[in-house]
């Protein structure tokens, strides 16, 4: 397993990021959401590319510690 302590960060983040995505997506499909629509945007916007930004380094963090 090539899994360093900061590759499983990086993926940690990916994961809560993606979590934070859906949940926007459902808050803002489905009623009033929490903390407003503005609010609930901001961190839908944002919680997309970081999820691909957060995987894409816990991968190539992962690969430099192949060998």
């Amino acid at each position: 397993m090539y899994l360093t302590p900061k590759s499983s960060l990086f993926l940690g983040g990916s994961c809560v990021s993606a979590i934070a995505a859906v949940g926007s997506i459902f808050e803002l499909a489905y009623g009033q959401p929490d903390f407003g629509v503005t609010a609930t945007a901001i961190i839908l916007v944002l919680s997309i590319p970081l999820t691909g930004l957060f995987f894409f380094a816990a991968v190539k963090d992962a690969r430099a510690n192949m060998k």
